[in-house]
């Protein structure tokens, strides 16, 4: 993709060779894992038909389950709203199938490897996801302080943004061994990433997005910035990001996380619905034919209300017993948890000896990134319409500092069709100014931004149907949209990631497994989901005496040569 502000993956000299989001914190090979004819593991034939609990049902817990089914487990899935989760697609008025409102995740990078292996499992199609400046998008307007400058390729904007542009490139690479990490990943070169990775992890956990930019000869200039902030790089502004760790950042870049999106032909919700119902080609215990769906007559389980622990026969480690909110008790030799981790603070009665001190510290300190949609159904692609004065199309992707921010224009199949638009994309601070409003005093705020940018475009008129919008710190049971380290979080965040590996931790704390995307290094990407979701499978596997296949290791199985930088505690 080319993106506003490009990212300086361009250079890297093993270009053939897809980038992954394996690394660098904990460089395991999830695509590999996932696609190797031994499987996963297996646990012993006396624990066949075993209950474990898997707590929320969006990606995580409904990887999490399937896997644990195809092993010969009983997976209970708990889920307090709907299966996906943060996975939510919304129809639209008036539309077709393939013109939908992704509510939450809506564009995947080809480095989410270890997602694309289910969503190929489920044959689920895919196109271009339309991000400023795009291959797939007509054009962009990018619109700062009262000047709108049009575009379809980088070198139609101004010089300053090319200055920007090289800026960047010039701090990822002074500051941070850019094009060299990208190498080692595409080369899955554990060495060189752990060598420059640590090293960056040990000088950078204090640094925020927007002190690493001030440090940099590249960005003295406070006017490269500013722009740099709201027009970013890949998906748009990123200075909502600013006070948040810089290891976030070059997470993301190291990773091509936001770079090439393509989204999913008719809503990614589709994945884990598609899960629920999936029968796997190869079943242990189970007969053939057997779906988390038809393992849990009625649906899902509803909303955990209290997790404790109880005794277990010859077993110092005790069970999971959990209520849900229709009064049921249950008790489990197991549990995954995969749901918002601040639900175990506020929204679920748990024991303290769910967890150990430190990771209930790291939980507490979790910090979430606000985020808000709007989306309407339009007639038609109208914005594909030449303005007869200037040959231009009559609405681009737009990019601004007013109100909406971010907005793009989203089509179906058929050219003459419905379609549709996300009015506005926003994170924290922009999010939260919408949150007071419905959804139709938003969409009249952003019909008045989006009417300086184009005044002589009527938008209203082309509207079919009503507004759809979320604000997803308002949402009950997600309170914020995705996790985002703060500076000094780094050991928080290792400890929740790491919790999987549990021959460490006293047997009064074991049993209980975290998963999802806030456990991950890449949250905010349906990778992370998935790849926790894997590990907390392993955690399962182990705590029931199973183990892999030796040719086919997992990722407690290299835990010692793979594990993420301890940083020290005094």
């Amino acid at each position: 993709m080319t993106s506003a502000v490009p990212t300086a993956a361009g250079a890297t000299p093993a270009q053939d060779t897809p980038l992954n989001m394996c690394g660098p914190d904990f460089p395991f090979a999830y695509d590999d894992y996932l696609a190797h004819p031994a499987g996963l593991g297996q646990v012993p034939a006396a624990s066949h038909g075993t209950e474990v609990a898997v707590i929320g049902g969006g990606l995580s817990g409904i990887i999490t389950a399937y896997e644990l089914m195809k092993m010969g487990l009983k997976p209970v899935v708990y889920e307090a709203d709907q299966i996906g989760g943060r996975l939510r697609t919304e129809k639209l008025d008036h539309c077709p199938d393939d013109v939908v409102a992704e509510m939450g995740a809506m564009r995947f990078p080809p480095s989410s490897t270890s997602f694309w292996h289910y969503v190929d499992r489920v044959g689920l199609e895919t196109v271009g996801f339309p991000n400023p400046l795009s291959p797939v998008t007509p054009s962009t307007v990018v619109d700062l302080k009262g000047q709108a400058h049009y575009a379809t390729t980088l070198d139609d904007l101004p010089e300053v943004y090319r200055e920007v542009a090289r800026a960047w490139e010039r701090t990822l690479e002074d500051g941070a061994q850019h094009t060299r990490m990208q190498r080692a990943i595409r080369e899955r070169d554990v060495a060189t990433q752990k060598e420059i990775w640590n090293e960056l992890v040990a000088q950078l956990d204090n640094q925020t997005f927007y002190g690493f930019l001030c440090d940099s000869p590249a960005f003295a200039s406070f006017r490269h910035r500013e722009i740099f902030g709201q027009v970013g790089f890949g998906t748009g502004g990123w200075d909502t990001d600013f006070p948040n760790s810089i290891l976030e950042i070059l997470r993301v870049t190291y990773t091509g996380a936001d770079d090439d999106h393509m989204s999913i032909v008719g809503g990614v919700q589709q994945l884990p619905l598609r899960l629920w119902e999936d029968a796997p080609d190869k079943l242990v215990h189970w007969a053939q034919g057997t779906t988390l769906a038809s393992l849990h007559e009625g649906g899902p389980r509803p909303a955990v209300t209290a997790l404790r622990r109880t005794a277990a026969k010859g077993s110092p480690s005790g069970n999971i017993t959990v209520t849900d909110a229709s009064g049921s008790t249950r008790t489990y030799a197991a549990a995954v948890f995969t749901a918002q981790s601040w639900m175990l603070l506020s929204k679920i009665d748990c024991d303290e000896d769910l967890l150990p001190i430190d990771h209930w510290t790291a939980i507490e300190r979790t910090h979430y990134m606000e985020s808000s949609k709007l989306f309407v159904p339009v007639d038609r692609a109208f914005w594909r319409d030449r303005d007869p004065e200037t040959g231009r199309d009559v609405m681009s992707m737009t990019l601004t500092d007013r109100m909406t921010r971010g907005t793009y224009l989203l089509e179906g199949e058929d050219p003459d069709g419905p379609a549709a638009i996300c009015m506005s994309y926003t994170w924290c601070d922009d999010s939260l100014k919408w949150l007071p409003l419905s959804a139709n005093e938003r969409l009249e705020v952003m019909l008045s931004s989006l009417g300086k940018i184009y005044p002589n475009v009527d938008i209203r008129s082309h509207i079919t149907g009503d507004p759809v919008t979320v604000s997803w710190e308002d949402e009950p049971y997600f309170m914020g949209a995705f996790k985002a380290n703060l500076p000094g979080h780094y050991r928080y965040q290792r400890r929740l990631f790491t919790h999987f590996k549990q021959d460490g931790l006293d047997e009064r704390h074991r049993g209980l497994f975290l998963a999802g995307d806030d456990v991950s290094w890449t949250a905010g990407w349906a990778e992370g989901a998935v790849q926790t979701a894997l590990n907390a499978v392993w955690g399962v596997v182990d705590h029931f005496g199973g183990a892999t296949d030796p040719a086919n290791p997992g990722p407690g199985d290299v835990f010692d040569e793979l594990a993420p930088l301890a940083l020290p505690e005094d």
